[in-house]
């Protein structure tokens, strides 16, 4: 494991990656950090190549949408110093298009382990979906069999729901 790689564990992304907008991405502010430049910089080197972010690689936060983020997370005061625009986002596409305009070496191995963490969750979410739907399928050969294995059903689908539904949340949690 090279230095970079064991600086930017999988973990530490998938803590980061959020859905906004039906769409698994990264702030820009978290992307700097990872790629150890500044936010400011990295926004200026997409918006020098416009062309390549799309809005489907790229967009700006809603107001709405950067509000509800700070209420959810622990981000600085407008009146102190943070920041005075609503954040970009990077979707899986636009993270990869990054590292083309860094044009840096840790920006290549950053991408690098933002594009596997990628691959790993829906890697996982496919799992989740396979297992859903096989299980739907013994619950029907066994319809009517057994309460008992009525109640079993029961109880795995209440261990595969997310714990709690109640809280609208902004971020990508499995």
């Amino acid at each position: 494991m090279t230095k970079t790689e064991a600086i930017i564990r999988a973990e530490r992304i998938e803590s980061r990656i959020l859905l906004i907008r039906g769409h698994k991405v990264l702030l820009d502010s978290d992307l700097a950090e990872l790629y150890g430049v500044a936010t400011k910089a990295l926004v200026q080197a997409a918006n020098r190549n416009i062309e390549r972010f799309p809005q489907d690689f790229m967009f700006q936060l809603s107001r709405q949408e950067f509000k509800a983020l700070r209420s959810q997370t622990v981000t600085s005061n407008t009146g102190r110093g943070g920041r005075r625009y609503a954040p970009y986002v990077f979707t899986e596409q636009g993270v990869a298009m990054l590292s083309s305009v860094l044009r840096s070496k840790r920006a290549v191995l950053v991408n690098i382990q933002i594009m596997r963490t990628f691959v790993k969750l829906r890697e996982m979410l496919a799992t989740h979906h396979a297992l859903a739907r096989k299980l739907a399928q013994l619950e029907k050969r066994l319809e009517g069999h057994d309460e008992e294995i009525t109640a079993i059903f029961e109880a795995i689908r209440q261990l595969m729901e997310p714990p709690d539904k109640s809280r609208k949340r902004i971020g990508f949690h499995h």
